[in-house]
């Protein structure tokens, strides 16, 4: 019988889990995520490609972020402004942005040093900021 309340009492408790990890994947985010996806080099450049999902409620509607690009010896190579434009809500983007006079092997690190310009008036004011997710998929290093 005790055995019994026993599987009774962790039964409920993983139904109560799983109910509450459903009940939050319905829920929007809170945070805008940017993922450096892939990169490909070309004669003198680098073509970066970023996939961005806006995890807020609403939309944004213009998000440009301060980026920092670090060479392969981890030495500022440029500050630069990266234009992702409208970002609807629960929706991912792709955005690319070519890097003229570097190789992307002459790459190892990108910062998003910050928002320079975010237009999102149903949201906060630091939407583009706050909790911003940063990833990649590529050898090159994302950091914020």
């Amino acid at each position: 019988m005790k055995m019994m309340r026993m599987v009774g009492v962790a039964l409920g408790a993983s139904l109560c889990f799983a109910t509450g990890a459903v009940a939050q994947d319905d829920k929007p985010g809170t945070a805008v995520a940017i993922e450096l996806n892939a990169v490909k080099s070309n004669e003198a450049s680098c073509t970066l490609s970023f996939l961005v999902t806006n995890g807020h409620a609403g939309p944004i509607e213009k998000a440009v972020y301060e980026t920092v690009l670090f060479d392969s010896a981890g030495q500022v190579e440029r500050l630069t402004l990266f234009d992702f434009g409208a970002l609807p809500s629960g929706r991912p983007r792709v955005r690319q942005f070519t890097i003229a006079g570097v190789t992307c092997d002459g790459l190892s690190r990108v910062l998003i040093n910050g928002a320079n310009t975010c237009q999102a008036p149903d949201l906060a004011a630091n939407a583009c900021e706050a909790g911003l997710i940063l990833g990649t998929r590529t050898a090159i290093e994302v950091i914020g």
